[in-house]
């Protein structure tokens, strides 16, 4: 293997509070950009009172529409793969440190493929978060230490086709022998969050302001 760098986009939105409550960080779903990450994270209510920052994957792709995005995984070189992202993450997180900011709280959002990698984020990167939320995305099957996520908020649609009830469930189940705290919307809605669902991460996201 021949070590190689390479450049991935991140956008930051600035806290409109005096006092940031901190750091809310998210991670797009397959084919996603940073923008849909951010713009999600921004309808968020109360996600004003957070600086936001969206994460984007490294592996670009193309959709069956012609698009372009990007994606957090690939069958090839998994294990390898999943190293470089969370180094990844942590390389983010540490250039803002640097700069002076990514101090005190911090939370990840997944949405959809992005939830397994905010879980790994919070698992095995550097800046544990105090919560996770997760929104139409399993729990990866190797995730190991689930205490290790803080509280978690977790999403499901009633109508959504790829996060299925049954993986839903066996996620609830999951953190619920590990001991994490979970607070779990369902609401009317397929693969992406709804109104019952932004009024559910926005109460969740007030809970996690600490001091």
């Amino acid at each position: 293997m021949i070590p190689v760098t390479i450049g991935g986009r991140t956008l930051l939105r600035p806290s409109g509070a005096p006092t940031p409550a901190g750091y809310l960080v998210g991670f797009h779903g397959y084919g996603g950009t940073a923008e849909d990450e951010l713009r999600l994270l921004s309808s968020i209510p109360g996600s004003d009172r957070w600086t936001l920052l969206s994460i984007e994957a490294l592996h670009p792709v193309i959709l069956r529409d012609g698009g372009q995005g990007s994606s957090w995984m690939t069958s090839r070189d998994r294990l390898r793969r999943i190293e470089e992202n969370v180094g990844y993450v942590d390389g983010v997180l540490d250039a803002l440190a640097a700069g002076g900011g990514a101090s005190g709280t911090i939370v990840f959002h997944g949405f959809s493929q992005g939830a397994a990698m905010a879980v790994r984020a919070a698992l095995h990167g550097r800046r544990p978060p105090v919560a996770v939320m997760l929104l139409g995305g399993d729990i990866p099957p190797d995730a190991k230490g689930l205490g290790g996520m803080g509280r978690v908020h977790l999403g499901r649609g009633f109508r959504d086709r790829l996060y299925t009830e049954e993986k839903c469930n066996e996620d609830r189940r999951r953190l619920r022998d590990a001991g994490v705290r979970v607070d779990f919307s369902a609401f009317i809605g397929g693969h992406g969050p709804g109104v019952e669902y932004l009024r559910s991460a926005g109460a969740f996201l007030s809970g996690c302001v600490q001091g």
